[in-house]
């Protein structure tokens, strides 16, 4: 996922904002792992590096999100954003912080 910042008035094109499977895709790109890949070797890839769950920057470590993974191999990256799809939409709608997200932890959901 990415969003554009507002602008401001300017001719200067914004960058993007990545975030969820979009950032760890981008940090992906930047490693040298090669798939079929474990978790194992994702986690010594990128196991530390926080990876921002939505527009806020609010973010989690990578090895975090892999906890609540049940996948042991990834045959390929896009195997690897499947799985950590739902991980990174959890976090977005669950502790984004805005009104819905905070009623929603108020009845555990």
């Amino acid at each position: 996922m990415g969003v554009r910042p507002p602008t401001n008035g300017g001719d200067d094109e914004p960058e993007s904002i990545e975030f969820g499977i979009a950032a760890v895709d981008a940090r992906l790109k930047q490693t040298d792992i090669e798939f079929p890949a474990t978790e194992a070797d994702v986690r010594e890839a990128l196991g530390t590096t926080a990876i921002p769950y939505d527009v806020k920057g609010n973010s989690i470590a990578l090895g975090k999100a892999l906890e609540a993974v049940d996948v042991e191999t990834f045959e390929s990256r896009q195997e690897l954003l499947n799985a950590l799809h739902p991980v990174f939409e959890h976090y977005r709608e669950e502790r984004s912080g805005g009104l819905l997200g905070r009623v929603r932890s108020l009845f555990g959901r």
